[in-house]
């Protein structure tokens, strides 16, 4: 049975197959911009770029790396955690939170800040890369998905006018445009999902009706050029005030994302930030923000410290190795967070052998703190002059070969 809470039809779609651009007295919507919202940019370096956006919630300084709370908790970790290391972003998930506790009941506790006790700016996805992820338990048509929840089998409905309600409902200061993510190499059903997702993005930007929350829109296209070229250009048309980078992290090589990002930060206006969503080992801030992208998300960080792996700018440690048994070392002797200046190696590897949960959450401290420290000296030093070689540095030190970028 279809969940009466979720719209089924909408009468206001664009139709066909609308996917060029509009300019601003064609699009009632043209500029989403207003006075909850600022940004801008204060230094560059190359392509890369250090901003300041203003949301209802806080400034945050770009590039900034969000920690991912699922379920409006990020796991192991608790919202003073989040604060004593330097978050300033917390994402959490439409999906998950409209199965479970539901977003009219987030509403009725005062929504998701309150609920969750963060202060400070927060983003949802629209739930559109969740569904993607279901494969077989959903069924995408031109109003929408029907798709199993993952946790009682029943069947629900999301439409871009409904994914709108649902982030409304949760109040997060940044909500992402619906939209349809495919397998990035897959030339005709790509083609045909970010047509798709150009339909959505017009319909979200109709059904929006909070002025103190910023719409992204998402661009797709996968691998392929003239697709990615083609939405940024559809996508940055509509007055968005900030844009996404979505589709990709999911299946294609390292080469071909930065290439993509690439090819769309050529297009997309340097006065909005940009968001690669979904994407956050170090390398991947480092290329990404050689590239021009300000904002990062990823459960990698959380998800590593609860298979007992601790990232460091030298590799990952796998502390259940027995190596470690007697190592009275910091993880990392160059980190500040917490775990490096108050435990060793040896205890953390019998926290983890010994299977109790400090592990996770200690573990999870200083991955986070490692990727937020990251993008905080990503963001000095392009404010230095000095990116280059500051990436030169983490690279060699990661072991991984820097990917060049192609003139554009």
């Amino acid at each position: 049975m279809i969940d009466p809470h979720i719209e089924q039809n909408n009468e206001g779609t664009i139709g066909g197959g609308f996917t060029g651009t509009m300019n601003d007295n064609e699009n009632p919507s043209a500029d989403q911009t207003n006075k909850h919202f600022d940004y801008k940019v204060i230094a560059t370096d190359g392509n890369a770029r250090a901003g300041e956006f203003a949301t209802p919630h806080g400034l945050l300084q770009t590039p900034v790396f969000a920690p991912v709370g699922t379920q409006a908790t990020v796991k192991a970790i608790t919202p003073a955690q989040l604060e004593e290391m330097g978050a300033t972003l917390v994402l959490s998930n439409t999906y998950h939170l409209f199965l479970r506790p539901g977003d009219e009941l987030v509403t009725r506790m005062g929504g998701l800040h309150e609920f969750m006790q963060w202060h400070k700016p927060m983003l949802t996805d629209s739930g559109g890369f969740q569904v993607f992820s279901l494969a077989n338990m959903r069924k995408v048509d031109e109003d929408g998905v029907t798709f199993k929840s993952h946790i009682d089998g029943s069947m629900k409905r999301l439409t871009p006018e409904s994914s709108i309600q649902i982030q409304e409902n949760l109040g997060a200061d940044i909500i992402m445009a619906f939209d349809e993510c495919s397998d990035p190499t897959n030339r005709d059903y790509v083609e045909q999902a970010m047509e798709r997702t150009h339909r959505w993005a017009q319909r979200c930007l109709e059904a929006k009706k909070r002025d103190d929350q910023a719409l992204f829109g998402i661009v797709q296209g996968g691998i392929f050029d003239e697709l990615r070229e083609q939405s940024a250009r559809v996508i940055s048309s509509m007055g968005f005030p900030g844009h996404a980078i979505g589709g990709l992290s999911v299946g294609e090589t390292k080469a071909e994302m930065y290439h993509s990002i690439e090819v769309v930060n050529a297009i997309l206006p340097p006065d909005k930030p940009r968001y690669l969503m979904g994407v956050g080992t170090p390398e991947d801030l480092i290329e990404g923000v050689l590239r021009g992208i300000d904002i990062f998300d990823c459960v990698l960080p959380t998800r590593l410290a609860r298979h007992n792996s601790a990232m460091t700018l030298s590799g990952r440690l796998n502390l259940m190795n027995a190596t470690f048994a007697e190592d009275q070392r910091p993880i990392d002797e160059q980190c500040t967070c917490y775990t490096c200046r108050t435990f060793t190696r040896a205890y953390l590897r019998h926290l983890i052998v010994a299977k109790e949960m400090l592990a996770a959450t200690l573990l999870s401290i200083h991955n986070l703190h490692t990727l937020l420290q990251l993008a905080r000296d990503l963001r000095q030093a392009i404010i230095e002059g000095r990116l280059q070689s500051f990436a030169d540095e983490v690279m060699t030190k990661l072991s991984i070969p820097r990917i060049p970028e192609r003139q554009i």
